[in-house]
């Protein structure tokens, strides 16, 4: 069964939002003002400098790198070292810059915040991935994503080898507890749905949110192809794995866990036999990686001709 997690998976840069995403992150910064720059800079100063990270992690979002200095200023070269899903030590060049000094520094704050997000959520990621290798179970993201930057942060998560959920209220159908509760149940709001889809005609997915093995029961019965366990502790969820096991179509009917994930149980999680769980602290509570970005200030050789710094020295035309 192909599901929304394939359809809707961010497995590669998102160039168009991210070109959206930094213009209005240098226009916050009033990166066109910097005065403490323009005025403490030499302005025909070239220089070197390295992004380097200062804890273990996963590369995650280095084209953002180039979106920000190619729009602070192209002259600016911008070199990675590592690819995204690179594992860093905690001591790797991830990439070096060269140009006007008065560039790299302009746009130095917009490129570690974006990147050091990035890694980030990829690094938290993994994490979670690794704690449920072996079990089958698939780990999602939500959509509790910073506004503005969710096809960043979804693609972040792939990164780090987690899937997407949905990435949109249109991408596909997920009836949660208050649109339950306004519809007058599980079934009547799957009723609802299908009845929708035939008026518009329109081919979705459909994930039914259930807090209880009851409701789950009910959304089983109502024909439910994909049901969220929200919240149940994991003896509920054996149970209602059990059942499924048990009905009489259960081809292709997705189990997936949520609700308050946390890294030390998940695992446990995993192991009653559903098929996602959904982890909202991937997007929104995800440490930034720690990431530095220096210009190093030692006399170098003059190679502005073809913008490399082997010396990560600075240079001056």
């Amino acid at each position: 069964m192909v599901t929304g997690t394939e359809r809707s998976t961010i497995t590669e840069f998102p160039a168009s939002e991210a070109r959206a995403a930094v213009a209005a992150a240098l226009a916050e910064d009033r990166a066109s003002q910097d005065i403490t720059t323009t005025w403490s800079v030499p302005e025909h100063l070239m220089a070197c400098a390295e992004i380097r990270s200062r804890q273990p992690g996963i590369a995650g979002g280095l084209p953002v790198v180039a979106e920000v200095f190619a729009q602070v200023d192209p002259e600016v070269r911008v070199e990675m070292l590592v690819f995204d899903g690179s594992r860093l030590s905690g001591d790797d060049v991830l990439v070096r810059l060269s140009g006007p000094a008065r560039s790299l520094i302009t746009g130095e704050r917009t490129a570690l915040n974006l990147l050091q997000r990035m890694c980030g959520i990829a690094t938290l990621t993994d994490h979670y991935v690794q704690a449920v290798a072996g079990t089958g179970a698939r780990i999602l993201d939500t959509r509790k994503t910073a506004p503005g930057l969710r096809a960043l942060d979804k693609y972040a998560v792939t990164v780090g080898g987690g899937h997407n959920h949905r990435r949109d209220l249109a991408a596909m159908v997920l009836l949660k507890e208050n649109h339950i509760a306004a519809a007058g149940g599980v079934t009547a709001a799957l009723d609802a749905v299908r009845s929708g889809m035939e008026r518009t005609g329109a081919r979705v997915e459909t994930d039914v949110e259930v807090q209880t093995v009851a409701q789950a029961v009910e959304a089983l019965d109502a024909g439910a192809r994909w049901i969220m366990l929200d919240n149940m502790s994991v003896a509920d969820l054996e149970v209602v794995v059990k059942i499924r096991a048990e009905h009489t179509e259960t081809s292709g009917i997705l189990l997936e866990a949520s609700g308050t994930v946390r890294l030390d149980s998940v695992r446990a999680i995993a192991e009653t036999g559903v098929d996602l769980i959904s982890v909202g602290a991937l997007t929104h509570s995800a440490p930034a990686l720690d990431l530095t970005m220096l210009l190093t200030p030692e006399p170098g050789r003059d190679t502005v001709g073809d913008r490399t710094c082997p010396d990560r020295g600075w240079l001056k035309r």
